[in-house]
């Protein structure tokens, strides 16, 4: 019986845009702000949070589409926590339950990481240095990088639409 081999190379293109992580201990709101401030930007919440249900976890959703340079913004967490309660199985004299709390992440190959801003729009390596270095300024980020989405496992969780 012959085996057939479908090579699916050409068919799918290389994600194109830029994608900095950013380690900040701040709320996500009060980064949006800071980022819309120091950018020049207008990121504003999106009216659902980023649902995966296959892992039980929501992570809050900024964006922004800028119609003059055809670009998209999208500051998205990496942490998601979860409390679930687990009922003690031996009997007791008082009805306790254990809280559990689960951490998934949106990529979990940076679990360090607090937030992401992915720009969907290729830009060039000067622009993205300056984007860079401007979100440095920002006294409450700890550190902030690029990330190739290219050479991510995760890369499909940052699909957004």
């Amino acid at each position: 019986m012959a085996v057939h081999k479908l090579i699916l190379d050409d068919f799918f293109e290389e994600v194109e845009g830029t994608l900095i992580a950013i380690h900040c201990t701040i709320e996500d709101y009060r980064l949006a702000y800071l980022l819309n401030k120091h950018l020049s930007i207008n990121l504003t919440r999106r009216k659902s949070n980023l649902d995966f249900s296959f892992n039980n976890a929501t992570y809050s959703i900024f964006e922004w589409e800028d119609s003059k340079q055809l670009t998209t913004w999208s500051l998205v967490s990496n942490i998601c926590k979860t409390e679930t309660y687990k009922p003690d199985n031996f009997n007791s004299l008082f009805n306790t339950e254990e809280k559990l709390t689960k951490t998934t992440y949106l990529v979990p190959e940076h679990k360090a990481v607090n937030y992401f801003l992915k720009i969907d729009n290729e830009f060039n390596l000067s622009e993205e240095k300056l984007i860079l270095n401007k979100i440095l300024e920002i006294q409450q980020v700890a550190t902030a990088f690029s990330i190739d989405i290219n050479q991510l496992k995760s890369k499909d969780n940052l699909i957004f639409n």
